[in-house]
């Protein structure tokens, strides 16, 4: 069974900088596309970045040039790094891959941002 937890989450100022973490286990890491999705109360859930395998990245525009999606496959984790960070940045983030044809998320990280 494939698990993700997340981790990193918090408190920031505008302006500041989080770095999120996401450990898998029960699955095959380094194959698979691993994803950064982030939501918030009352929106649908929103892709923010993605790498593939071949560490091929892509990013949601509003996060392009602040945030950074990167991964170990000896650790299994996958990274999001989020700098100058902004009050819409606040969400939780979740992690997600797609394994065998099923999708597996995370529980998620609330990020805040606020003065």
């Amino acid at each position: 069974q494939v698990q993700l937890v997340e981790s990193g989450g918090g408190l920031v100022q505008p302006g500041g900088s989080l770095r999120l973490s996401c450990i898998a286990s029960g699955t095959i890491f380094s194959i698979y596309a691993m994803d950064w999705y982030r939501q918030v109360p009352g929106k649908q859930r929103e892709l923010v970045a993605s790498i593939s395998s071949g560490r091929r990245t892509v990013y949601a525009n509003s996060v392009k040039g602040r945030f950074t999606i990167s991964r170990d496959n000896v650790k299994n984790t996958v990274y999001l790094q989020m700098n100058s960070l902004q009050p819409e940045d606040t969400a939780v983030y979740y992690c997600h891959t797609r394994n065998g044809g099923m999708d597996y998320w995370g529980k998620g990280t609330l990020t805040t941002v606020s003065s």
